[in-house]
């Protein structure tokens, strides 16, 4: 189990936004200063803070870890932060332009509750977005799975498909269910992230494999920066229901 109370500091000092997720998550959802958005799972904050500062809309964010919202907190006071879980969304109904989660579905338990709940909360037209990955990219993240390949079995259990996360969003009610996904290349020259184990996976794998790992990025980084690519999945859904 993987306590994220604990990882906090490394989340904030290490986790960035991906540029064309949140390219996306604004293009597709057309949010202004007149939207309101609510992120889940929101960690540290980087999503939310990020699309409230270049938009301007109202925004909200929630997390079940208050170390991870203590960071967010100390970051940006035009974001209401608090503490829930994506399964007990319990905001006023009916008053959402968007709804999104970043990385963060594989951690939901019951994910029904989770989309009813955010059918729930969108108004009409208002859509959900689950940004995550897929097995194909589980199975090719350069670096990730590239320097650590011991993660990628354990990844493959946590992370639903997303073909079955769009069945799950259309039996919860959702319409208009659309797929996308999204690369971003970038040099690694530097294998703090990794070092300091700031994805999760990496708590998930025996340390002496870790260490290996880590070693021989380490050495590849000593010949000079390693080309690497981050990518994404996002599901998009819609409520398109509501008169």
């Amino acid at each position: 189990m993987v306590n994220y109370n604990q990882l906090a500091g490394e989340y904030a000092r290490h986790r960035k936004v991906h540029p064309e997720v949140l390219k996306c998550l604004m293009a597709g959802s057309s949010i202004d200063n007149t939207s309101r958005v609510l992120e889940a799972g929101c960690g540290t904050g980087n999503y939310i803070i990020t699309l409230q500062s270049l938009t301007g809309c109202a925004a909200w964010g929630i997390d079940p870890s208050d170390q991870m919202l203590a960071k967010a907190t100390s970051r940006a006071s035009q974001v209401t932060f608090s503490i829930a879980s994506a399964e007990t969304l319990d905001q006023s109904g009916d008053n959402f332009d968007l709804i999104f989660s970043v990385d963060v579905i594989h951690h939901v338990i019951d994910r029904r509750s989770f989309f009813t709940a955010a059918l729930r909360l969108l108004k009409s037209g208002g859509r959900v977005c689950t940004v995550t990955d897929s097995e194909e990219i589980i199975r090719n993240r350069v670096p990730l799975s590239t320097y650590f390949p011991e993660t990628v079995e354990p990844e493959l259990k946590r992370y639903p498909p997303t073909d079955l996360l769009r069945n799950e969003m259309q039996r919860a009610g959702f319409g208009d269910i659309e797929e996308q996904t999204v690369g971003f290349p970038y040099m690694l020259n530097d294998s703090g992230p990794f070092r300091d184990k700031a994805y999760s996976a990496l708590h998930l794998i025996p340390q002496a494999a870790f260490e290996r790992d880590l070693a021989r990025l380490q050495a590849d980084l000593s010949r000079g920066p390693i080309p690497c690519m981050s990518r994404y999945v996002l599901v998009w859904g819609a409520n398109s229901g509501r008169e």
